[in-house]
């Protein structure tokens, strides 16, 4: 039994490996996400044009129009003569954020008093535009406290705890292992069954030796192998091409992978269970995909969420995952740290597991 489950999981590798397109789909977008994520996504400001009318005119207000303008975030700056102008620039999406500097602004700030400034913000880029907000209201505030006759008694020392400089792709490139994997794992067991039926060769399937759990575990095996393999790739690049620092361990990383890669089985072949065709199995991936990584965290924090949505988040398996390896990345997790995260990602296999086996034996008449 054994070895008719090893040749099965032979042949489902096979059939991946042995045709230079399904090799291509396996690797090419790994190398493509891993090339574009850590330069396309991310939510820094960078490179905006920031709009600035100054009515004041003293030496105050040109230094603070120096001082934004030395920013990395702002090297292009419109200088503005009306309001007129200012409400132009947003319309026509010129620059992310308009500043007006008002006539008292030097007067106030020299006799100590606080200087108000109005900024206009395009909400149609409303995040980009808050935070490159947060970026400006940071020097402004910075310069009225230099500036000012009676400067504040305490400041506000911000520590940045695992990322000290906020590299954004420290963020990024740990999630991208999470999300590759994803996408692999899912689309090799999701697509198994599937083509089987469509080749005409489930049926010569269920007559071998093997039972129904024997078929799935050479179905979900090769996908889990896929998956690993794909994270492999995405982990070494991330800690020897772009310098992310790795504090866990190694086989931490892989049992954490196995837990995950497990779940996703699940899901894949519950997929696969239900369809008939390839075609109906990659849509069933791709209503999948968009919802687990929506709900997963990457993008927005659970917290945020409705008390539903946080309910479906905590059975989606990417967002025990990224905290996993995230943690694994920069906090150095060790496995007592790790394990509230991987025993729900077990429990979500055992039950997208035993629902697909419930569903392929009853399809298949075993």
């Amino acid at each position: 039994m054994w070895y008719a489950l090893l040749t099965l999981i032979r042949k489902e590798l096979q059939a991946l490996f042995s045709n230079p397109q399904s090799r291509r789909l396996l690797i090419m977008p790994v190398i493509l996400q891993l090339v574009l994520f850590p330069f396309a996504a991310t939510l820094e400001v960078k490179n905006s044009t920031l709009a600035i009318y100054n009515q004041d005119g003293g030496a105050a207000s040109i230094e603070l129009v120096q001082r934004l303008a030395a920013a990395k975030a702002f090297p292009h700056i419109v200088d503005l003569h009306s309001e007129q102008d200012m409400q132009r620039v947003i319309d026509g999406q010129q620059a992310l954020l308009a500043i007006r500097i008002p006539l008292d602004f030097s007067r106030k700030l020299a006799s100590g008093e606080a200087p108000g400034l109005q900024a206009v913000i395009d909400g149609r880029r409303s995040n980009s535009a808050q935070i490159a907000f947060g970026y400006a209201q940071q020097i402004v505030s910075r310069y009225a406290q230099e500036g000012s006759a009676h400067p504040l008694p305490a400041q506000l020392v911000v520590q940045n705890l695992y990322n000290p400089n906020l590299e954004y792709q420290w963020f990024v490139l740990p999630s991208l292992v999470a999300i590759i994997t994803t996408i692999g794992c899912l689309m090799v067991t999701a697509l198994s069954l599937a083509r089987e039926r469509e080749e005409g060769t489930f049926d010569q399937l269920l007559v071998s030796p093997l039972t129904p759990a024997y078929i799935m575990a050479g179905k979900a095996i090769p996908g889990i192998l896929v998956a690993m393999m794909q994270g492999t790739i995405i982990a070494a690049a991330a800690v020897f091409l772009y310098r992310v620092p790795f504090g866990g361990s190694v086989w931490l990383l892989y049992f954490s992978m196995l837990c995950y890669g497990l779940s996703l089985a699940g899901f894949g072949l519950f997929i696969s269970a239900l369809c008939t065709n390839q075609q109906q199995a990659f849509l069933g991936v791709f209503g999948f995909m968009s919802p687990a990584v929506i709900l997963s965290g990457y993008m927005a924090p659970v917290e945020n969420m409705p008390l539903l949505l946080r309910g479906v988040s905590a059975v989606d398996p990417l967002s025990h995952f990224i905290i996993v390896v995230k943690g694994i990345f920069l906090k150095g997790y060790d496995f007592p740290q790790a394990w509230p995260h991987l025993w729900p990602l077990l429990a979500i296999a055992s039950v997208t597991l035993a629902l697909a086996y419930l569903i392929f034996r009853n399809r298949s008449g075993q």
